[in-house]
């Protein structure tokens, strides 16, 4: 199994969410409904799909 190195674009996502589910747990963004480990969750599984298919 080769891995690749996931694009920028899928890279700033996954940082982005990182930072949401953050602010999420912190209570500084209270209104979102989702819990943050969900979207912390999110945020890896797109890490992890970056890295193992080519070209996303």
């Amino acid at each position: 199994m080769y891995l690749s190195r996931p694009t920028q674009a899928v890279f700033v996502i996954a940082v982005l969410l990182a930072i949401a589910a953050l602010l999420i747990f912190l209570n500084i963004l209270p209104f979102v409904a989702i819990p943050s480990f969900w979207i912390m969750t999110t945020a890896f599984v797109l890490l992890l799909l970056g890295n193992l298919v080519k070209g996303m």
